[in-house]
């Protein structure tokens, strides 16, 4: 069956995001170029993309709500149905499953008792997998609302959506401070965030990310840990320096790590497929 016509929103909340609209279609040549911003705009509003939504961003741009509604669909950060306060991605990603992402996801859903996509019933978290947070050097990383939490394991997420349902403080590995979906929407859109200190907290990359940086300009940063070549440099070199406490934060990459006995450098004996040999031997 067709569906109706989507409600209009009220004299008022049309008229304040009308206001924000204009705003934010003055910053571009082209006003269709304001569409992904438009769309962070009214999902501030609802928490999701509806299809009030959608229709609004139409009219605002002369657009068609075809046109509009492709490029929601499109984007994953669009939500189009309502969502929690805290939008909770765990990446199960390549490095981070196999560093424990895929645990850490198994074990949400469990103890949250949602699955992908779908929101605990107070209302205040939303679970879903993402394919790769862009923080591959601190994996496993759970993203709230899009801010960092790094090294996670299954109890370290478990006490942290409890935090967040509790409403008790909760405070990102680095980066800005933490807010509600609707209000990282907002800033989504391209509005200043206000609260008090929240743009000097957003900080650069961390630490582990600008290692292979700074030995590409020369430096030895004291926290590095190089892996040596596989062949040819000796594994009884002296140990790396251990990272005191109140240092910069690492990545859990930093820390030794067991070789894996699939590793046919490190156990040719135990390797299933037999000790490693160049092509033709």
């Amino acid at each position: 069956m067709p569906q109706l016509p989507a409600p209009a929103y009220p004299d008022e909340v049309r008229a304040r995001l009308e206001a924000d609209a204009k705003e934010v279609i003055g910053r571009y040549p082209d006003s269709r170029s304001a569409l992904l911003p438009l769309l962070h705009l009214v999902q501030s509003e609802e928490g999701h993309v509806s299809r009030t939504g959608m229709q609004f961003c139409a009219e605002v741009l002369g657009l068609t709500t075809a046109e509009v509604t492709a490029v929601a669909t499109f984007y994953t950060m669009y939500r189009r149905k309502k969502s929690g306060d805290y939008q909770v991605g765990v990446c199960t990603n390549t490095l981070c499953a196999v560093m424990g992402g895929d645990a850490i996801f198994d074990e949400l859903k469990t103890y949250l008792g949602v699955g992908n996509n779908e929101t605990t019933g107070d209302g205040k978290v939303t679970l879903e997998h993402i394919e790769c947070n862009a923080a591959c050097d601190y994996a496993p990383v759970v993203m709230v609302n899009w801010e960092f939490f790094d090294n996670q394991t299954p109890e370290s997420a478990k006490q942290l959506v409890d935090d967040l349902r509790s409403g008790r403080p909760v405070e990102p590995t680095r980066g800005a401070p933490l807010c509600t979906y609707k209000e990282t929407a907002r800033i989504l859109a391209g509005f200043p965030d206000e609260r008090p200190g929240a743009v000097e907290a957003s900080g650069g990359a961390g630490h582990a990310s600008l290692i292979g940086l700074k030995l590409a300009k020369g430096e030895t940063p004291a926290q590095a840990r190089v892996v040596s070549p596989r062949a040819g440099a000796s594994r009884d070199a002296a140990p790396h320096d251990a990272p005191q406490p109140g240092s910069q934060h690492l990545s859990s990459h930093d820390a030794p790590q067991q070789t894996s006995a699939s590793d046919p450098a490190a156990a040719p004996e135990q390797h299933p497929a037999g000790p490693a040999s160049e092509e033709g031997e």
